[in-house]
């Protein structure tokens, strides 16, 4: 139902005219019933999740495609951890660390590698066991499904195109010329700009911001405050020295399969655009400088910085709070490890350590030299002064010949 607003007056008029100023609030309560009423209808079944109270052990490695040693009828309901998992539920060993656990686990089961000792547990046997647990965990829970409906909230364009199947929620904003492919998932409060151009599936958590003419692939996910093609962090000194503002005109480019965690940030590009392959993970709190290029499944863990015009390649692993300077190179297959730094271009499959960033295997010697640095700086200086000692003259001679 449209609301009409009533004419304007001045505040001593509606003060005056109390007939007027009772309407006036009798109108604005009716109509928010209205949409309260609308917002429960579609709340009321807003999301539905599917999960599996129990499975016979037998079942669970059919669907694992894992060997089974152990009592095939054994009812196990969930996944968890080995130092947390009990009687009925199932756990994994993909690390040797952890393989003395597997022998005091109270797990049902666990999960682990064909070759693997034997357990008075059950295991399930399996190539890659972490995957397994991954799945296995899956099938004993699964997300909020939320089925197709527009809130009544929601603002859209009129020239906006929305696919087939879309969940669009509370508050969220549709602009102009917005393309949105089928069964896309907008929870309340996203936002996507003018000239925003999405594939199948997106699902994009409350709070996620699209900015203009940013393009995503199909089975993008965007977590809660992410921000995809924020202005890059251009600016310019004039002839008073001020900084002036650098249009920044490129649009961001997700690939197919992209996580863009919470709060992590995509900047859009001074000129041509920002990419991030297909398959490719961005962590939480990431920063993706401006006109920056990364490559097909790489992972950008938590407080990764990388400068503008940064080149990443595939299958990289950039771990916790690293960073990279702009317009260097990382090559494929690159690891550098947690608050490594690079300033330089590293060659493939090279794995870093430190700042500045070197060979992760000579890191880890002069890590365990530098632990000792203070032991042996005493230890040469006693040396020092031993052949400082060693080395004088016995005593310096009076001219008659006498010692001093």
């Amino acid at each position: 139902m449209a609301f009409a607003v009533p004419s304007y007056r001045t505040a001593r008029s509606i003060h005056r005219d109390s007939e007027f100023k009772s309407d006036f609030l009798n109108r604005i309560m009716n109509r928010t019933m209205q949409i309260c009423a609308a917002c429960f209808a579609l709340n009321k079944h807003s999301y539905r999740s599917s999960t599996i109270s129990s499975m016979k052990l037998g079942d669970l490695a059919g669907k694992l495609g894992a060997e089974l040693r152990g009592n095939a009828e054994l009812e196990v309901t969930g996944v968890k951890g080995i130092e947390e998992a009990g009687p009925s539920e199932v756990t994994f060993v993909a690390n040797p660390r952890y393989t003395g656990l597997a022998r005091t686990t109270k797990a049902a089961a666990v999960l682990v590698d064909p070759e693997f000792q034997e357990l008075a547990t059950a295991t399930l046997r399996v190539r890659n066991p972490y995957l397994a647990f991954s799945r296995a965990l899956g099938l004993f829970y699964q997300p909020p499904v939320y089925p197709p409906g527009i809130h009544p909230t929601a603002v859209i364009d009129p020239t906006a195109e929305i696919g087939e199947g879309a969940h669009i929620g509370a508050y969220v904003v549709i602009g102009s010329q917005v393309r949105l492919g089928e069964h896309a998932t907008l929870l309340p409060h996203v936002v996507l700009y003018s000239g925003v151009t999405a594939g199948s599936h997106l699902l994009a958590h409350a709070h996620a911001v699209v900015r203009e003419n940013c393009i995503l692939g199909d089975h993008v996910t965007l977590e809660n405050g992410a921000i995809i093609g924020a202005d890059g962090f251009g600016f310019a000194k004039n002839e008073s020295g001020h900084w002036e503002k650098i249009p920044q005109s490129g649009p961001v480019r997700l690939g197919s399969r992209v996580d863009v965690q919470a709060n992590a940030c995509v900047d859009r590009a001074t000129v041509g655009e920002t990419a991030i392959g297909d398959g490719t993970k961005i962590d939480n709190l990431v920063q993706v400088g401006h006109g920056s290029r990364v490559g097909e499944n790489t992972l950008v863990c938590a407080q990764t910085g990388l400068a503008g015009s940064s080149v990443i390649g595939n299958n990289v692993i950039l771990a916790g709070q690293t960073g990279v300077a702009g317009h260097c190179t990382v090559g494929d297959g690159v690891i550098l490890t947690a608050q490594s730094a690079v300033s330089h271009d590293v060659p493939p499959g090279k794995t870093l350590s430190g700042s500045p960033g070197f060979d992760n295997r000579i890191w880890l010697r002069a890590v365990t030299i530098f632990q000792r640095l203070p032991e042996l700086l005493k230890r040469i200086d006693r040396l020092e002064k031993k052949l400082a000692a060693q080395s004088s003259p016995e005593g310096e001679r009076t001219g008659d010949g006498s010692q001093e």
